[in-house]
């Protein structure tokens, strides 16, 4: 073997005791091909002949030992078998015990066939984010088609000062297999030999016609074990259409003690912090602003802007804040850290916040998941002001407004550091301003169009805007704008394959406005149109704009069964004129078509002015956001947003063609169309 020297993050030995071990021949007596294994051979999948996984947890560590055995019938499986990567945490040892193949019957030792690297796992570390893990590197010479492959291992993390947290609470997520995947035999264990009990709960689980059965919550003592075991097994599971079975593992807690631990850890940094003793340069410019809620938009921007977001993966694992004399001096700390600055400074300028725990990526499952603080990934500020709630992301920058202005943040659940605190849900929202207000002027004379385009953004719009103008190239940004307006106008129905620069002459688009107390970006964009009807197969012409982007083809195709519809849409405004110089039919059905929507979840409203050479139309959308829309109620939501697609997400207008022949002719389809 090419590793004569053992490096400290893996090694190469037997199973632990808890683990078990296999002797050869009981391995191989366990790979053997039975009626089910041939039918997923032969239907060219390849196959699992057994999984066995165990995960162990104490105070003093977590371990987890997988063996499994599988066929190497697909070139893909036979790549990503011959090099993989194994990510270790900081003091996280990976144990290799077994790889072998059984070849034509005859099992063979891969070990000396192995090569192993460590490597450095950093590839994030440019843009702030820390870690002391490792990546190692496997690579197994001579793996061939049609091999099986014995993988026998097991993670040892043994827990440091640092994570108290870990050592105090145990969390594991067991999922249910991938759905590719067919196992003659498939076993997880759980094992708990902590002392306290750990609480368990089965979610998601299904009846054998697929309907989803009431959650399971039972206990597991020092010493117990849960054992899941299935014989000839493929995951039934829709993936796309259902969420996958999984089991919630915690320390057996409720949420009011949960709080009640986390609070003293806050408490003790809050305690021995004073903002007059270790800023007192800053506490001058707060004292030079007016107005509280200047000294506010301040505080937000000075921590999201002035102090480096360092992700520390090791430090995230507990939950102790950094403290903000620390953060300060330093200019630089995670998400704890500059939330507690902030914290500190809004206490100073008298404005009530609190530090909240979330985790965006799975704030979802949080409601179906066991207490755990293990459950978090991310902290944020929650401010109280003026009778209204808002949370602050400490690490985004770039970010402007006074506080009712800024970015409005997405999720539903949080637990509160205060005491006696439950799992808490955010309430709905509903923007009291536009995110989008936008007026479209086109209009036609001597067969050239002249077309106007006035956008102002506002909070989270105007951000992203800022942002993505200040970083992108103008001409990427004009290309941008005149293929968007190419399918508004439907020019990609009658003019498919042409060059928008030749389309849209003398297009420029400018800045208008940057207001960062409203967070208000206001953007104007013109450009002249030299064949601007749009004309279908039959020589007819019309003026359109339809903006796709009021359509909200996600609500429209939602199928999942079990995820409600997360509403999460901009509120939106819109005025568009199309004029002409031509007559138009000032009776046509879609043109004169109004519409009113008044779902419990969005507002919707078009309204329309005709005049003989034109039209306008106003259209403006108020979603209520941050919610779930129940699965009982979702038909009629999407219906709504149907309704919405029919000809009411913008304007057209039919051109009456001059001429007696015309007009005869346009007469005659009105009386008997």
């Amino acid at each position: 073997m090419n590793n004569p020297i053992q490096i400290e993050n893996y090694k190469i030995q037997k199973p632990e005791i808890w683990a078990g071990h296999l002797e050869d021949s009981e391995l191989i007596n366990k790979i053997h091909d039975s009626e089910f294994a041939r039918k997923q051979i032969d239907e060219g999948r390849d196959y699992c002949y057994f999984l066995d996984k165990k995960y162990y947890t104490s105070n003093t560590e977590n371990s987890e030992y997988v063996c499994l055995a599988y066929t190497l019938n697909e070139p893909g499986n036979l790549e990503r078998a011959s090099v993989s990567d194994v990510i270790v945490e900081e003091n996280e040892v990976y144990s290799i015990h077994r790889i072998s193949v059984l070849r034509d019957g005859v099992l063979i030792d891969k070990i000396p066939d192995t090569k192993i690297k460590v490597l450095d796992s950093e590839s994030q570390s440019s843009g702030g984010i820390l870690s002391s893990n490792k990546k190692i590197n496997i690579t197994i010479k001579d793996l061939r088609l049609y091999d099986v492959l014995i993988l026998e291992d097991s993670r040892f993390k043994a827990f440091t000062e640092r994570d108290f947290l870990r050592k105090e609470f145990s969390k594991y997520v067991w999922v249910s297999p991938d759905n590719y995947w067919a196992y003659g035999s498939f076993k997880f264990t759980f094992i708990n030999d902590r002392e306290e009990n750990v609480a368990y709960k089965k979610t998601f689980f299904r009846d054998d016609e697929g309907n989803v059965l009431e959650p399971e919550i039972h206990q597991l003592k020092k010493g117990e074990r849960f054992v899941i075991e299935e014989e000839n097994y493929i995951n039934p599971v829709d993936a796309g259409r259902e969420i996958f079975p999984f089991i919630d593992f915690a320390t057996e807690k409720n949420w009011k003690e949960l709080s009640n631990y986390i609070v003293p850890i806050y408490d003790e940094v809050f305690r021995t912090s004073s903002l007059q003793d270790f800023a007192p340069h800053l506490i001058e410019k707060l004292d030079a602003i007016a107005g509280i809620d200047e000294k506010l938009q301040f505080a937000i921007e000075y921590v999201q802007n002035h102090i480096y977001y360092v992700f520390n993966a090791d430090e995230m694992n507990g939950h102790k804040p950094q403290e903000p004399s620390v953060t300060y001096e330093n200019k630089q700390g995670d998400c704890k850290a500059k939330c507690v600055l902030l914290k500190v400074i809004l206490d100073y300028i008298g404005v009530d916040s609190s530090i909240v725990l979330v985790n965006f990526q799975t704030d979802y499952y949080i409601k179906y998941y066991l207490p755990s603080l293990l459950s978090f990934n991310h902290v944020v500020v929650k401010i109280d002001y003026k009778g209204q709630e808002y949370f602050v992301d400490a690490t985004v920058r770039d970010e402007f407004g006074l506080i009712e202005n800024r970015s409005f943040i997405y999720f539903m659940y949080y637990l509160e550091v205060k005491p006696d605190q439950e799992l808490m849900e955010r309430k709905s929202y509903r923007f009291p301003y536009y995110c989008i207000d936008e007026k479209v002027d086109f209009n036609v004379q001597n067969s050239t169009g002249r077309l106007k385009v006035t956008t102002t953004y506002k909070g989270s719009r105007a951000n992203a805007m800022r942002r993505y103008f200040k970083s992108t190239n103008k001409r990427e940004i004009v290309d941008s704008w005149n293929n968007f307006l190419f399918y508004a106008l439907n020019y990609s129905n009658d003019r498919n394959g042409t060059d928008v620069r030749n389309v849209f002459k003398d297009a420029a688009i400018d800045i208008v406005s940057d207001d960062k107390k409203l967070n208000e970006f206001k953007i104007y964009y013109t450009a002249a149109v030299e064949n601007p009807y749009y004309t279908d197969p039959q020589n007819n012409r019309f003026l359109m704009y339809f903006d796709r982007n009021v359509i909200k083809a996600s609500a429209r195709d939602y199928m999942h069964k079990d995820l409600p519809f997360w509403h999460n849409f901009d509120s939106e405004k819109y005025e568009i004129s199309l004029f002409t110089d031509q007559k138009i039919d000032t009776e046509e059905k879609y043109t004169v078509q109004e519409s009113t929507i008044s779902n419990p979840y969005f507002e919707y409203k078009s309204r329309k002015k005709i005049s003989k050479n034109g039209a306008v139309v106003l259209i403006e959308n108020n979603p209520l956001v941050n919610l779930e829309i129940p699965q009982d109620q979702f038909e009629i939501f999407r219906e709504d947003h149907h309704t919405v697609a029919n000809s009411n997400f913008g304007l057209g207008i039919d051109i009456i063609e001059p001429g007696l022949m015309n007009m005869i002719k346009f007469n005659f389809k009105k009386r008997f169309k």
